[in-house]
């Protein structure tokens, strides 16, 4: 029985177009694993904002969101349905490429990306989820604007 399961587990990942499986918490975010080129073609795909978690395995701060902010349903309501969720380590892999591609001043730098690759808004630190949903909605409201 386990190994059906196990296969079940092996053909989901394998038919997801070549991208990792997402990685969320139960009721949370929903982080898509891809390389940044196949996140921007999606981004255009869907016509949505990237919303890109900049972090460091050693930062406070960053545990303390994917712990108490990115597990909310509130906040997993509005950043599944309007976004392409994303999140690097900033000094592993191609994190270190996005770190000079996108400059930063602290952990963690919150982003908000257009399709085309260009920062439409930035945030840095700790977020409550109030404030997060807020900024996120304000994103949203922006790019309806200017469509």
């Amino acid at each position: 029985m386990l190994a059906l399961i196990g296969t079940g587990i092996t053909v989901r990942a394998g038919d997801n177009s070549g991208e990792k499986e997402p990685e969320a918490p139960a009721n949370g975010i929903v982080f898509i694993n891809g390389s940044w080129a196949s996140i921007l073609k999606k981004a255009k795909a869907e016509n949505k904002i990237i919303f890109f978690d900049a972090y460091t395995t050693w930062c406070g701060p960053c545990k303390l969101l994917q712990k108490n902010v990115f597990t909310r349903a509130d906040v997993a309501e509005v950043f599944n349905k309007d976004f392409i969720n994303v999140k690097f380590d900033m000094e592993s892999g191609e994190g270190l490429m996005l770190a000079e591609k996108y400059p930063l001043e602290g952990y963690p730098t919150l982003f908000f990306i257009n399709p085309d690759g260009k920062v439409v808004k930035e945030v840095i630190g700790y977020q409550k989820a109030e404030t997060l949903i807020k900024v996120a909605q304000q994103v949203q409201k922006e790019k309806v604007q200017s469509l």
